[in-house]
Parts: C-alpha cells; sequence; structure tokens
C-alpha cells in the first residue's frame, strides 16, 4: 500500500473515530493527524501531541528585560525537554535545555519542563518553541521583553477559584481580545477552589494557555492553594510545581513570595497565608515564623529598589470589614494590614492590591492607617470566578468606590508610563467600572 493510500485509510479512521468520541475531541485528534502526516511524509520537524505539550506558559522572570521563565508539561518523561527561541526575523536560533520532574498529586502524575532564557535584549520581539530532541517541535509563540522605561498595560485577575470554570475561561479570552497589546498578567490568588484537585488545575492551566503562552503570568499564592482534598490544609504543593517564580524570597519558604521588575516598576508579591500554614488541620510543615521572616525580606528588597513606581500583590486584604447581620466583626484592618501597612509607607508603596473577600473596593489613598493623600492606593480586585458572597461585606468607613452589588465577575486593568499610573476595573463585557490614577 503506498503513502497515499495509507493516509486514506488513517483519515478514514479517524473520521469514524470522531463520530465515536465526539467533537471535545476534536483537538487531540486533528493534532494527532498533523503529527501523522508530518512521518509519512518524511518531515524533518515534526508536530508535538497534545500530550507533549500541554499548557506552555510563560512566567515572569526577576528582570523581564533580559530573562522569562518558559514552562509545560507533558504526560510522559522527556529526557531532552529543551527550549528554542530566536528575535523575530533573525536565522540565529537560540536553545536552552529544559527541566523534566515528575510530579504526581491526586493521583495524577504529570511531567513539568521549565528554562528561564537568560541574556535576552530589552524591548525586543522574540519567539520561542518548546520541544524534544532533534525532530518534536510546537509552534512558534511571541515573546517580548519589557523595556527599562516606557509604557504599558497589565491585565489583572481577581480570585478565579469556581466549581464551574467556564465563566472565568470566558473572561481571560474576552478581556484579552479587548486588551490584545498588554504585556503581562497577574492572578491574585484562589486561582482554584481546591488546591490538591488535580481536575482543577488541568482545567485552570488550560483556560489560560490561549494568554499565557504569549504574555508572562505573575501568579499569587491564595488560601485555596493550600487545601487538600478531604479541605484540610497541606503545603501548597500544586502551586509550587505549576510555577517557577523566581526564587528571590527567602530560602526556608521558596518561591512562596517573591519580587520582579517589569519596566520601572518594581512588583512584590506577598504570601498571607499565615493562618493555613499553621492550623491545626495542617499536616504538614507549620511554619510560626512566616510573617517574622517575610516582613525581614520585604524591608530588605524595598531598600534595594530602584525603580520608580512600587506595586504591592498580596492575596489576604489589609482592610477588615464587617459583615452584615453580625455583630462579632468591626471594620478595622486585618491582621496582615496591622504587620504590612507601615513598612508599605516606610518604603513609599505606590498601589497594594489586594483580594480574597471577592469584592471590588477602592479604599483610596491611605498611610497610617487614615486617609492620606500621600499614602498608597489600596484596592481590592473583585472575583473572577463563580464563588460569590452577595451583601456579605458592610461598606468600609473609607471605601470610597464600591461595585454594584450584589457583585458579579469584574476584571482590571493597569497602565503603566513614565508619570502615571492608571487602574482601571471592567465587568465582564467590557462595561467599565472604575477609573483611577496615581501621578508621581
Amino acid at each position: 500500500m503506498n503513502k497515499k493510500n495509507v493516509f486514506g485509510a488513517f483519515l478514514g479512521l479517524v473520521f469514524i473515530g470522531a463520530i465515536t468520541v465526539g467533537v471535545m475531541q476534536y483537538g487531540t485528534i486533528l493534532n494527532g493527524v498533523n503529527r501523522f502526516i508530518s512521518v509519512v511524509q518524511g518531515a524533518e520537524v515534526k508536530p508535538l501531541l497534545l500530550s507533549e505539550s500541554r499548557y506552555i506558559r510563560q512566567i515572569v522572570a526577576k528582570d523581564n528585560a533580559t530573562s522569562r521563565t518558559i514552562m509545560w508539561q507533558s504526560d510522559n518523561s522527556e529526557q531532552s525537554a529543551m527550549v528554542e527561541y530566536r528575535i523575530v526575523g533573525s536565522d540565529a536560533l537560540l536553545s536552552a535545555p529544559a527541566t523534566n520532574v515528575s510530579f504526581t498529586d491526586d493521583g495524577s502524575t504529570t511531567y513539568i519542563h521549565e528554562a528561564t532564557l537568560i541574556d535576552l535584549t530589552p524591548n525586543t520581539k522574540y519567539e520561542y518553541r518548546v520541544g524534544y530532541d532533534s525532530d518534536r517541535r510546537s509552534d512558534w509563540k511571541p515573546l517580548q521583553t519589557a523595556s527599562e522605561k516606557g509604557s504599558y498595560e497589565v491585565l489583572i485577575y481577581p480570585d478565579s477559584q469556581s466549581a464551574d470554570y467556564s465563566g472565568w475561561e470566558q473572561i481571560v479570552k474576552d478581556s484579552a481580545a479587548r486588551h490584545p497589546n498588554a504585556v503581562m498578567y497577574l492572578s491574585m490568588g484562589d486561582l482554584v477552589d481546591n488546591g490538591e484537585q488535580a481536575s482543577q488545575w488541568r482545567t485552570w492551566l488550560s483556560s489560560v494557555e490561549p494568554l499565557s503562552s504569549r504574555i508572562p503570568l505573575a501568579p499569587m499564592m491564595g488560601n485555596h492553594e493550600m487545601y487538600a482534598l478531604n479541605w484540610k490544609m497541606r503545603e501548597p504543593k500544586a502551586y509550587l510545581a505549576y510555577f517557577d517564580v523566581p526564587d528571590n524570597g527567602s530560602e526556608n519558604f521558596d518561591r512562596r513570595y517573591y519580587s520582579y521588575d517589569y519596566g520601572d516598576v518594581h512588583y512584590v508579591v506577598l504570601d498571607t497565608q499565615f493562618f493555613e500554614a499553621n492550623h491545626a488541620d495542617n499536616s504538614d510543615t507549620h511554619h510560626p515564623d512566616l510573617y517574622d521572616v517575610q516582613i525581614q525580606w520585604l524591608r530588605n528588597d524595598l531598600s534595594k529598589n530602584t525603580k520608580k513606581w512600587t506595586v504591592v500583590l498580596m492575596h489576604r486584604d489589609p482592610f477588615q470589614y464587617a459583615i452584615n447581620g453580625r455583630t462579632d466583626r468591626e471594620s478595622g484592618f486585618s491582621e496582615e494590614g496591622t504587620i504590612f501597612m507601615p513598612i508599605f509607607d516606610e518604603y513609599n508603596v505606590d498601589l497594594v492590591l489586594s483580594a480574597h473577600l471577592h469584592t471590588y473596593r477602592d479604599r483610596g489613598h491611605i498611610r497610617n492607617f487614615e486617609r492620606d493623600a500621600t499614602g498608597p492606593l489600596y484596592i481590592i480586585t473583585g472575583i473572577a470566578g463563580d464563588v460569590r458572597y452577595p451583601n456579605l461585606w458592610q461598606q468600609h468607613p473609607l471605601d470610597v468606590y464600591v461595585a454594584p452589588q450584589p457583585e458579579t465577575n469584574n476584571y482590571m486593568t493597569l497602565d503603566v508610563s513614565p508619570n502615571q499610573l492608571i487602574v482601571k476595573s471592567y465587568l465582564p463585557d467590557g462595561t467599565a467600572l472604575e477609573e483611577v490614577s496615581i501621578d508621581k
């Protein structure tokens, strides 16, 4: 049988298989067809199967003008994993070896590959692809390095934990389409509802791959990343496996908090999960020194910052909100606020973004726990998943804007320019909620 006949017979089998398994497997089948065609035709480079190239994603590096981390996963061990990259339009092809680490959680095993590209040229358009050996490669993906100064836009997503992630996936898809020039996106913690459930991580990583493969993600750990299947606490094992963020935090708290630079902004990502890290239901190692060590690290990090702007990202909100129908909780400041806000004042942080309460509220500029135009701007970012707390929180005396109640989902953007930060919030359909700016 010649190659043409083999190919025709194979397509017939594929057609029958497609009817059998349904259209949900269309992408996998088409991927397999492309691989088969390349083999039959004797192609020098063959496309990767989906099982070899899951969840390709860029992760922020310490300095995004000169470096970038690339991650992806495969169903089987691939010792020869690597990343190829080049400046767009150039024939000079560079490569970096990638890791091949087995990770098993919730009875599911995946192989995680990671490579950090270094010595990149600032403000330059690159393209990259992942692969194995000399003959299997993904499609080329775009990679843009940061400029040293310059203007740019960031997408911001609050808590995405869900029972059904279809709404979250739609928000990501639509917001990315409305803001095609965004250079980075932030996820404010509680990415998933249960940090051990592998199916939730697969769904989450799949939903963001079209965005993550072309711009870097700055993830943050929330309390739900520390939940086990039995809803008790554990170490954030899956989060730390899936997101190889800069390891410039404290050695004892590997990548649970970190900082990075993008353009003329220094971003600090905190770990506010002291409660979960020390709860009686946490069967893993407890961390009673989490905040003490992190405070020392934070002061050291901010003291060395040379960027014009400083943005802090923290999952738990530094404000405390009274609850409707209850008298045992008053408006004020949370433990995290009491601990960290004086440090933000001391080092003149410009913007503090938080999450956790599933509500969007702008509290304006605060210094020394009072309204003060010289203090950081504090915004709690809202909700992007389907876990909502309708009419739960009372208005805080320092709230200057509260999203319409009961709240629906939202997303945000941050526009960075040399002399101004502009924070905007939107409903899922793109309707503007609020816009606030900081000038310096």
